[in-house]
């Protein structure tokens, strides 16, 4: 009798969730070899043999219109991914973040006998926290990347693993500034700036003229400062070039995608809150945190926020580590104030030696402890 190879459905929504969902693949080809691996997913996860069923890009949409205005092919999409696994049942489904996407689809095939894990814990412990219900009915296992969340649903009783971040073994423990600085072509011994105004279309809209006048003061304030801003993808990069050539703005150093390189070469980081602050936190770049939603999602959001942290480095700490300005706080004086004492010798000391302790809790093999989860649940 021949046996059919398993089949590890995935979905992942965006850049972050491709590389958890590439280094995922990887451990599980180690359990599984023969198994074939399809869903939606991007670049990473196509190089390790993924099928995607739908361009990753697609799900990438943030605040409440752009998802309205999308809804008719994100309802589409979904519909598409229940009723494939709800005829041919996976091994496993595995939704990778996106939580207001995946999660219904848990629940759909979860109710059908089909094992559901939830891959990247959506911020229900900071805000909602109502949807903890929801999660319990439609996951069979969580999988969180920091301590602070997997304490969150042992409390609730919901079936959770902790695997660090992939990214803690990825980055060095210590940083090569100078080698970054020259693989990019910059003055070795002039201060950087890199900006990170995010990897969405509407981050980038909302956020990149604000760092950009951030910049423009900071060039005032320290001579033969060097700019420098990664672009997540080919379409951010089209959207930057258009924003930098209506403008006069101080020279910058426009890259294609290079995130890890460009943070590792700069002295300081002023991103979009995200995963990205994680990152810089890694390469151990002191940073100045920033974010802004249109005024009617903050509007209706906020109220429902339960931490006193937006970013993962202070989350981690349990304490303010590096400044987060937030929406009306966000200004050019408040953020270049903050940016231009980031670049503090006595600070950057301070921050490295916490920013080790940290990456240390994180370095672990990510990829193989859920693979090995998700090998336990399948043998359940």
């Amino acid at each position: 009798m021949v046996t059919q190879p398993p089949v590890f459905a995935i979905v992942a929504g965006e850049a972050s969730g491709d590389l958890l969902g590439a280094d995922l693949i990887r451990a599980l080809k180690e359990q599984f070899p023969d198994a074939l691996f399809e869903g939606i997913g991007g670049p990473k996860m196509l190089a390790e043999g993924f099928q995607s069923l739908f361009e990753m890009d697609r799900l990438s949409v943030m605040g409440f219109t752009e998802p309205l205005k999308r809804l008719p092919e994100l309802l589409r999409m979904r519909g598409t991914i229940i009723k494939r696994y709800s005829q041919n049942k996976p091994a496993v489904f595995v939704g990778i973040d996106s939580p207001d996407f995946n999660l219904t689809i848990e629940a759909k095939l979860h109710s059908r006998s089909v094992k559901t894990v939830h891959y990247v814990s959506p911020s229900v412990w900071a805000w909602r926290q109502g949807r903890i219900k929801k999660i319990k009915k439609s996951v069979d296992l969580m999988l969180s990347l920091f301590p602070f969340e997997a304490d969150f649903y042992h409390k609730h009783d919901v079936p959770v693993c902790c695997v660090g971040h992939p990214l803690a073994k990825q980055l060095p423990m210590q940083p090569d500034t100078l080698g970054a600085r020259r693989a990019l072509g910059l003055d070795t011994k002039r201060p950087v700036l890199c900006i990170m105004p995010g990897s969405r279309a509407g981050e980038v809209e909302l956020m990149a003229e604000l760092f950009l006048d951030v910049a423009a003061v900071i060039d005032k304030a320290l001579p033969g400062l060097q700019l420098i801003i990664p672009a997540a993808n080919s379409a951010r990069y089209d959207d930057l070039e258009k924003i930098l050539s209506a403008r006069e703005t101080p020279v910058v150093t426009l890259l294609r995608q290079q995130s890890h390189v460009a943070m590792e070469a700069s002295d300081v980081v002023l991103l979009a809150s995200g995963t990205t602050a994680l990152e810089a936190m890694l390469l151990k770049k002191p940073m100045v945190v920033s974010y802004r939603l249109g005024s009617l999602t903050y509007a209706l959001v906020s109220p429902f926020i339960k931490t006193p942290f937006a970013s993962i480095p202070n989350l981690l700490a349990n304490e303010m580590l590096v400044p987060e300005l937030i929406q009306d706080q966000a200004t050019v004086e408040a953020l270049s104030d903050q940016v231009l004492k980031a670049f503090n010798p006595d600070r950057v000391a301070e921050l490295a030696a916490k920013f080790q302790e940290l990456h240390q809790l994180l370095a672990v093999n990510s990829g193989s402890i859920a693979a090995a989860a998700i090998a336990k649940l399948i043998a359940e």
